[in-house]
C-alpha cells in the first residue's frame, strides 16, 4: 500500500488453526476520528493476534468502536463473542446477514456446531458510508458467497476491501470467490461485475491479503460469467 494507506488502512495478517487446518486470514482496521473500525474479526482464538496488531499501531483493543462483518461465515465472525467480552464495540452487518450472526438462523455453511450468537447493533444496506481519517469507505453489496455479503470501497485511494468476494491465495494474483464455498456462484460473479465498474487500483482480500491488482483484473474475472 501507499504511505497514505498504511497510515489509515491496515491489513492484519493472522495465521490460525480453523476447522482442523492452518488458515491465514486478513482482517482490516480503519482509522477514524472515533478510533478504529475492524472489518471482520476472524474465528475463535484470533482476538489476541488482532490485539497485538492493534497495539503495534499505537492503539488498544478497546479503541475498536465498530466491527463490521462482511458476512456471517465462522472464519470471519466466530470471534465476535470474545471481542465483545473485551470491548464495547458496536456490531454491524448487512440486514441479510444479521439473522445468522445473532442466531435467528443457522449459518448456511455451518456443520451444526455453530459459533456463539451475538447481538447486531446496526443492520446495514448498500451505499452506507463510514468516515475515515482521509475520506469515507462505502459499503458495496456483493452477494453470492453469502446472501448479504458486502465489500468496502475507498474512492479516495481506489482501494477495495473485498471480504470473500475476491481471493488472492491461489495461482492468480486475484481471483473470484471460491466455488466450493459459494452457494450462488452466478450471483457472486454478478457481484464481481459490479465491482468491475469501480475504479480500483489495489485490493485487500480476506484470503490472500493485499494485492496490487485492480479494475482490469476484476473485469477479466467478471467476463467469465458471459
Amino acid at each position: 500500500m501507499s504511505e497514505t494507506e498504511r497510515a489509515n488502512v491496515h491489513a492484519l495478517p493472522i495465521s490460525i488453526e480453523y476447522g482442523g487446518r492452518p488458515l491465514t486470514i486478513t482482517p482490516v482496521v480503519l482509522e477514524t476520528d472515533r478510533g478504529l473500525v475492524l472489518v471482520d474479526v476472524g474465528p475463535e482464538g484470533a482476538i489476541d493476534a488482532i490485539a497485538s496488531h492493534v497495539e503495534d499501531l499505537g492503539y488498544d483493543l478497546q479503541d475498536v468502536w465498530l466491527v463490521l462483518c462482511t458476512h456471517h461465515d465462522g472464519d470471519h465472525v466466530a470471534g465476535l463473542a470474545e471481542l465483545l467480552e473485551r470491548t464495547d464495540a458496536i456490531v454491524a452487518a448487512h440486514e441479510a446477514e444479521a439473522p445468522y450472526v445473532r442466531g435467528d438462523e443457522e449459518p448456511i455453511k455451518g456443520d451444526g456446531d455453530r459459533y456463539s450468537p451475538v447481538r447486531v447493533d446496526l443492520e446495514l444496506a448498500d451505499g452506507v458510508r463510514i468516515p475515515t481519517l482521509d475520506g469515507p469507505v462505502e459499503l458495496v453489496e456483493t452477494p453470492g458467497h453469502s446472501p448479504g455479503h458486502v465489500s468496502l470501497y475507498k474512492p479516495s485511494s481506489s482501494l477495495l476491501i473485498a471480504g470473500d468476494a475476491l481471493v488472492a491465495d491461489g495461482d492468480e494474483p486475484l481471483s473470484g470467490p471460491k466455488p466450493e464455498y459459494t452457494p450462488d456462484e452466478e450471483r457472486a460473479l454478478e457481484s464481481v461485475g459490479r465491482l468491475a465498474d469501480l475504479e480500483i487500483d489495489q485490493v485487500v482480500c480476506y484470503h490472500g491479503g493485499h494485492v496490487e491488482a485492480g479494475s482490469d483484473r476484476i473485469r477479466e474475472i467478471a467476463a467469465t460469467r458471459d
